[in-house]
């Protein structure tokens, strides 16, 4: 799909719905400028590239630099459950 940058301003929440199903592109003075997609396109995305460069997820790389911590805090929150879970917003 492709909008005006005008069309895209007037008709925001249309444009990122019709994201959430395909790449919206903008143009500007008659030429692309943009492109709205997704979080889930744009993951992919990235995901992509970091595997085209070899690049590890992130947080796989946290997850296995502080694997043991995890581990210790997850045990710890299965066990005891998550520290103020019972407080209620007033």
């Amino acid at each position: 799909m492709d909008v005006t940058a005008t069309e895209a301003k007037n008709r925001l929440g249309q444009v990122l719905e019709q994201a959430q199903r395909e790449p919206v592109f903008i143009e500007k003075s008659g030429r692309r400028h943009s492109v709205v997609l997704s979080v889930e396109q744009y993951d992919k995305l990235l995901g992509a590239q970091r595997r085209k460069k070899g690049e590890a997820d992130p947080g796989q790389v946290f997850y296995e630099k502080y694997k043991d911590w995890v581990d210790m805090q997850n045990e710890h929150c299965e066990k005891y459950g998550v520290f103020g879970d019972e407080w209620r917003a007033w």
